[in-house]
């Protein structure tokens, strides 16, 4: 059985995850479309700009982390940083493999592979990894 704060931190993870990926998303374009820059360039430079979002929106709502412990923020953000490291590359990976193989737009084969890897590979990281708190301070899962 989901419990109820469980549901609502799922949720408010999605709304992180989408105001980081919407600024993901458009930045790539952007830097894409105007600056002449290869998708794959531009997929690392508006994910860094995207995890930043997401992480800050994450620490201080989504799992309410507000730990003053400059280790523990240390930790998060080394932990954040390799999840990011990760799924930037199986961002790029998969938007080149879909464009080069299937001859799919970037942008739409980079839409495909963000929704794989936001729920396969990002929350479930961020959720049990990154942010993980033991269970007297949060026994809601």
């Amino acid at each position: 059985m989901f419990r109820k704060e469980a549901v609502f931190t799922f949720l408010r993870a999605q709304v992180s995850a989408f105001l980081g990926g919407l600024t993901d998303y458009v930045l790539m374009v952007l830097l894409t479309e105007v600056f002449k820059l290869h998708f794959s360039f531009s997929i690392l430079i508006s994910g860094i700009v995207g995890a930043i979002i997401n992480f800050s929106i994450n620490r201080f709502w989504v799992f309410k982390n507000q730990c003053s412990y400059n280790s523990r923020v240390n930790s998060q953000l080394f932990k954040f940083a390799l999840v990011v490291l990760g799924s930037i590359s199986l961002k790029s990976f998969g938007t080149l493999v879909l464009q080069k193989v299937f001859q799919i737009d970037y942008r739409i084969g980079r839409l495909i592979t963000d929704s794989f890897v936001s729920y396969g590979f990002n929350y479930p990281l961020i959720k049990y990894w990154v942010f993980r708190t033991n269970k007297k301070q949060d026994p809601v899962d």
